[in-house]
C-alpha cells in the first residue's frame, strides 16, 4: 500500500454521487406518480391531496439543482487584501486638517482620544479613503474641540484631488463616524 496514494476518495465521491442521483430519481418518480393521481383523483377527496403532497416534494431538490448548476459556473478570483499603511513607513502627512471629534453614543466612552496612531477613512460624499494620523505624545483630543491635526492618505495620487484646501469630510471608524474635519492647509506638493 503505497503511503501517498489516497485511497477510497474517488469511490466515496462516485458512491454519494450515485446515491444523490437515486435520490432524485425516486423524488421525481413520486412527483410524477403524485400528478398521475391527482389527475385522476376526484376534487376534495384525500387521494387528491395525497397526489399534490407527493408532487410537493419535488421542490426541495429543484433548490438543489439549481445550487448544483451555480456551484459548475466558474469563479472570479479573490480580490486581493488592500493594502495597508507600512509600519516601517514613516509618517509623511499630505494635508493639515481641523478635526472636531463627535460625542460617543454612550456618555462611560466620552473619554479623550490617547496618544497614538489613529486609522479611518476620510469620507468625501460617498467615497472614502484610507488615511491615519498621529496624537503625539504627552497629547489628547478632547471631544467638541476642534484639533489641528496632519493626516497621511494611503493613496494620495487616488485621495489626493478629493482634498483640496478648504475641503470638509467625515472620519469613519468601523462603521461609525467619530470626527468632522475640514482641510486647512496642503502639506504635500505632489496632491
Amino acid at each position: 500500500m503505497k503511503a501517498n496514494a489516497p485511497k477510497g476518495n474517488a469511490s466515496t465521491m462516485t458512491t454519494i454521487q450515485s446515491r444523490r442521483r437515486l435520490i432524485v430519481l425516486i423524488l421525481l418518480g413520486l412527483a410524477v406518480a403524485g400528478a398521475i393521481v391527482r389527475h385522476y383523483a376526484e376534487r376534495g377527496t384525500t387521494t387528491r391531496d395525497i397526489g399534490t403532497l407527493l408532487m410537493v416534494l419535488w421542490v426541495p431538490i429543484i433548490g438543489n439543482v439549481i445550487a448544483w448548476l451555480i456551484g459548475k459556473l466558474p469563479r472570479r478570483a479573490a480580490p486581493a487584501e488592500p493594502a495597508g499603511f507600512d509600519a516601517a513607513r514613516a509618517f509623511t502627512p499630505h494635508f493639515l486638517a481641523e478635526l472636531r471629534l463627535r460625542p460617543p453614543a454612550l456618555p462611560s466612552h466620552d473619554v479623550p482620544l490617547a496618544p497614538g496612531e489613529y486609522r479611518c477613512a476620510l469620507v468625501v460624499g460617498n467615497e472614502g479613503f484610507s488615511a491615519r494620523w498621529f496624537v503625539p505624545p504627552g497629547g489628547a483630543l478632547a471631544r467638541g474641540k476642534p484639533h489641528a491635526l496632519d493626516i497621511e492618505l494611503l493613496s494620495p495620487q487616488t485621495a489626493g484631488p478629493r482634498f483640496p484646501a478648504g475641503a470638509a469630510f467625515r472620519v469613519l471608524v468601523g462603521d461609525s463616524f467619530i470626527a468632522d474635519g475640514r482641510v486647512l492647509e496642503l502639506r504635500a506638493p505632489h496632491i
